[in-house]
């Protein structure tokens, strides 16, 4: 494999790289990067959870001009789930350089606000489509500087009716500039907006796009009235500690959340209705392990950047195969074995059936040789406490891992994720610390300020 260092990059980046963590490329990062860096156009098909964040944003990083306070390069993703979490990676592979603004356009968030961003310019737009053609249409960004323009996961875009949004962002950035696409399918309307938007391109195919994942798709036929009863025996039998279950309606997440309490065990509900700050807090609360359970209609099906989920559990079975594909994909990430369990019935059939032309390893089981391994305990290992107080009163991982540390008295390896967001910030910790740490943090102060803190 090729390492990092094998690039043309500045050793302040290569450096940043390295104490991420990011050593040896993906193969869709060794492919891409050195054309990107060359200022090549390209098509890249690569699957979920291969590397592809990094490979379109070492180039935009290595060719960012800080003190050009101004539009350089946009990212346009289909949901901003994914348009957050792709500006924050953004954000740590340039965290080297000072001073550099990343800015996010979503919808479903207040629109004034990214207004009021946008006078004050950035140098990175994450965006998705709606939002930042929004802006556009009403003269609030400047887009003549802009040289390198990255569509993420196109076939989400296209599939969510976005071709003439993406058309007309395109028409309206400078024409000189450098697009990079990257999709996990190359099917026809991937091919025709290629066709419509690049004229001297490279296609890139990574090698993983044709080989499965590694994961354990297991069917079970089932009545409706009993799926619920059965959720305790899949995961005892899976020994999962971290479980996504897709269901395709809200109503049916909510019922099934209430059931799962009611069983024993701690979960939390993803879906269209939450405003941005639930749905971070949401992601947050699974992410790290405080929930060990996440139910969710399909808008956590694409975009979102977790790890380490051992289990997906198909409550519904998805509306079509691609769905269904888009879904497994959460388990199996990062070169680690998952495992996938639809339950379906007679009138999903069809669909099934459909989804058996794709995958030829599927098991069928019957729902009598699911055995309830009573030893197995699901229990969240860390428990997250909110701080209000973020980037905006320049508080800093460090800061609070040193209050937690010095204050509370916890060790490092009692301390796990921390997530901070403008206005406050999240730090899980082992769930035995949970009240210790929460009282001495309203009691002290963090880098000199008093924070209010509450259990999550």
């Amino acid at each position: 494999m090729l390492t990092f260092d094998s690039l043309k990059i500045s050793e302040e980046l290569l450096k940043n790289l390295n104490s991420l963590g990011f050593k040896k490329m993906t193969s869709i990062q060794a492919k891409t990067i050195p054309l990107l860096l060359d200022k090549s156009d390209l098509i890249a098909q690569a699957k979920t959870g291969s590397g592809k964040t990094i490979a379109f944003t070492i180039p935009l990083v290595e060719k960012l001009e800080v003190k050009r306070f101004t539009i350089q390069s946009m990212v346009i993703c289909p949901t901003r789930e994914l348009a957050n979490q792709v500006a924050q990676e953004i954000k740590k592979v340039c965290r080297h350089i000072h001073n550099v603004k990343v800015l996010t356009l979503c919808g479903g968030v207040p629109y004034k606000p990214q207004v009021a961003s946008l006078r004050h310019k950035a140098h990175i737009i994450v965006a998705t489509p709606g939002r930042v053609l929004k802006h556009i249409s009403e003269n609030n960004i400047q887009l003549e500087n802009i040289n390198y323009l990255v569509l993420d996961e196109a076939d989400k875009m296209l599939d969510m009716g976005f071709y003439e949004d993406v058309i007309s962002i395109f028409k309206a950035l400078p024409k000189s500039k450098q697009t990079a696409l990257f999709s996990a399918t190359y099917e026809d309307n991937i091919k025709n907006l290629a066709d419509n938007i690049l004229h001297k391109n490279i296609f890139i195919e990574d090698d993983d796009v044709h080989k499965k994942q590694k994961i354990n798709q297991i069917f079970y036929k089932v009545n409706e009235a009993s799926k619920t009863a059965l959720i305790p025996s899949i995961i005892s039998s899976s020994k999962a500690n971290s479980v996504l279950i897709f269901c395709n309606r809200k109503v049916t997440c909510e019922h099934l959340a209430d059931d799962i309490f009611d069983l024993g065990f701690d979960c939390v509900v993803l879906n269209s209705d939450l405003d941005q700050k639930q749905r971070d807090e949401t992601l947050v609360l699974f992410s790290n392990k405080s929930y060990p359970i996440m139910i969710a209609t399909d808008v956590a099906s694409r975009g979102l950047n977790i790890d380490n989920i051992d289990l997906v559990i198909n409550y519904d079975v998805a509306k079509d195969e691609k769905v269904h594909t888009h879904r497994i994909g959460r388990t199996a990430r990062a070169q680690n074995i998952g495992v996938a369990v639809t339950l379906y019935d007679e009138q999903s059939i069809h669909i099934v059936e459909d989804i058996k032309e794709i995958y030829d390893d599927i098991e069928f089981k019957d729902i009598q040789s699911l055995k309830d391994d009573l030893s197995f305990n699901l229990q969240a290992k860390y428990r997250t406490l909110y701080i209000n107080g973020g980037k905006k009163q320049k508080l800093r991982a460090g800061d609070i891992v040193g209050a937690l540390i010095n204050q509370a008295g916890l060790k490092s390896e009692d301390i796990a994720d921390i997530d901070i967001f403008t206005f406050h910030s999240y730090v899980a910790v082992k769930k035995e610390f949970e009240l210790q740490a929460l009282k001495e943090l309203n009691r002290n102060k963090i880098k000199g300020k008093k924070y209010q803190v509450y259990k999550r």
